[in-house]
């Protein structure tokens, strides 16, 4: 506020100066130029008299109110007045019009709007940088979550289209460049409910200053980037930012435990898939013989140490290799569109073909040639531009590496669900029948949709009930209790308990879809995978005593004070 008025203040400065000096003169002209009476007699006309008939002869009121009878030399002075004073007056008011449609003052209001927003903020909320194809997902999701928001984005566009979203809930906006320390504390970073920052601009140097900021600035919040580049990378690494997203390497593992276990590549795609959306097909790449690998660059290089590692047979086409550099065991000089270097590469032998360059142009066209050679290949496919989603969907690839989505999920996870990543790191010791029996119980509850996946943490906030049942009562709440249905005790909810964590000073227990007979203890954290309804039913379970009590003994005790009176003996 302080800068507003200090705006105000120093554009107003010679408007108000002049109007100031307008009135002073005229008032001044009045006071000594003699008027007369009745009689004839001179007159001096006194400060207030002078002050009142400006006033209201210069703001064009024009009472008509004379203190006397005026003089020739008072009317000429009255006429110099009027002008002068009405001039004063319409360059004083175009001034202050022409600041209040400034930038300057309406980026102040913006920016004291903002802070405001910020301020009454009383829960955790998560600070988003960049609100483009991969924030806005980001933003919709968490907002379905019910988790609190704020979007820093330098283009005004992208944060006007936040109001034209149908989010759940308010997000505070800013247009601002979020390398700028200023802007990130204005966006709540050193204040108590920040829970964490993400960067997702498109400039990986500027994603680096994020990160930068965030842990000096806010050492103990959660930072999370994304980087396209191993150097960025890298140094983001050495001074402790959290979580690094980097979705070519992401894929490349994606693709690696596809390989090595359809079912659990599968199993992951669900668990972390957008919400009510359609559950995807497996797929199974195959695990011998020759593959074409288009374009050897980030992305490449990250896909050739996957596929090598597990002993398959490496071709690589790359059309810049003094550039991008080649493997050890060289490759073929091109882009991959032609057929004569397709065949040079010996697609027609191959089983799979990765259309892997920087435009999607050219990916379209390589795998299009190559299936027109071999039509049987197994084909990825990577989609730089969202904006191409028609054409890439009509080439029918079994894999697509589109990188925005790859970071919208791996954030999803990690902001709403960070107990996911680490159950599918514990769920690749479990091997590919495992997961295909659990994608078999998903299927059973899931109607064919992408379940819904929450965390369940058994504390006052989330579960009042179950908390206070296990202070205060010898009698067990086992996970099974959870999963009862808290108006029919014998039917369960359609949900599965994934994941389980018990932490005592001793050690941390984690056990992977936990049976219903397991013992909870307070502070024990459930992953849960079900239907959208199942969350909401099981609230009444978790924070209604009388639910409680009818799911764990079958019977129902009132608690009212009027119940407790008229029937003592049941309550």
């Amino acid at each position: 506020m302080d800068s507003i008025i200090y705006l105000v203040f120093r554009n107003m400065r010679r408007p108000l100066l002049t109007l100031l000096l307008a009135y002073a003169i005229s008032i001044l002209g009045l006071v000594l130029i003699p008027g007369q009476d009745v009689e004839g007699n001179p007159v001096h006309m006194g400060f207030f008299h002078a002050f009142y008939f400006v006033s209201y002869t210069s703001t064009t009121i024009g009472f008509g109110e004379l203190p006397g009878i005026f003089t020739d030399a008072q009317r000429m002075w009255v006429i110099v007045t009027i002008y002068a004073t009405v001039i004063s007056w319409i360059y004083a008011i175009g001034t202050l019009l022409a600041l209040i449609q400034g930038d300057s003052f309406q980026r102040y209001i913006t920016e004291r709007r903002f802070t405001k927003k910020i301020s009454n903020l009383r829960e955790p909320f998560y600070i988003i940088n960049g609100h483009g194809n991969v924030g806005r997902e980001l933003v919709t999701e968490l907002t379905d979550r019910h988790q609190h928001v704020v979007v820093v984005d330098k283009d005004q566009q992208s944060v006007q289209l936040l109001s034209l979203l149908n989010l759940r809930e308010s997000v505070p906006a800013f247009a601002g460049d979020s390398a700028n320390p200023e802007v990130l504390k204005l966006a709540g970073l050193e204040r108590p409910y920040c829970a964490g920052v993400v960067a997702l601009t498109s400039s990986n140097e500027t994603n680096l200053k994020i990160a930068i900021t965030s842990k000096l600035l806010n050492p103990e919040r959660t930072v999370i980037c994304r980087a396209d580049s191993v150097e960025v990378e890298k140094n983001m690494e050495s001074f402790g930012t959290d979580y690094i997203v980097d979705p070519f390497d992401t894929f490349a593992m994606h693709l690696s435990v596809a390989l090595q276990s359809p079912g659990l590549h599968l199993l992951r795609e669900w668990l972390s898939g957008v919400s009510h959306g359609a559950l995807t097909e497996p797929v199974y790449p195959p695990q011998h013989g020759k593959w074409i690998l288009c374009g050897y660059g980030r992305f490449g290089k990250a896909v050739y140490d996957k596929l090598t590692g597990e002993g398959l047979d490496v071709v690589v086409i790359e059309a810049t290799p003094d550039v991008t550099g080649t493997p050890q065991a060289g490759c073929v000089v091109g882009k991959g569109t032609e057929a004569d270097t397709l065949m040079e590469a010996g697609v027609d032998e191959a089983v799979g073909i990765v259309a892997g360059t920087d435009l999607d142009v050219d990916n379209l066209s390589i795998v299009m040639t190559a299936k027109e050679i071999n039509p049987d290949l197994f084909v990825i496919l990577r989609q730089n531009q969202r904006r191409n989603q028609a054409i890439v969907d009509a080439v029918h690839a079994n894999m697509v590496m589109q990188p925005n989505q790859i970071i919208a999920s791996r954030i999803r996870m990690l902001l709403a669900t960070p107990m996911l990543p680490d159950f599918i790191d514990l769920a690749k010791g479990e091997g590919d029948d495992w997961a295909c029996e659990l994608v078999s119980r998903i299927i059973a509850i899931s109607s064919q949709e992408v379940p819904d996946i929450w965390e369940l943490a058994i504390d006052m906030e989330q579960a009042g009930a179950v908390f206070d049942a296990l202070e205060s009562s010898d009698h067990p709440v086992t996970v099974g209790d959870l999963m009862r249905n808290h108006r029919e005790r014998e039917r369960y909810l359609p949900a599965i308990p994934l994941f389980l964590v018990h932490e005592d000073d001793e050690e941390t227990s984690r056990t992977l879809l936990p049976a219903k007979d397991i013992r909870l203890s307070a502070g024990d954290k459930i992953l849960w995978c079900g239907r959208y309804s199942v969350r909401s039913r099981m609230n009444w379970t978790l924070k209604h005593p009388v639910a409680l009590e009818y799911v764990l003994h079958d019977q129902v005790k009132p608690r009212s004070w009027i119940w407790r009176k008229l029937f003592p003996d049941t309550a």
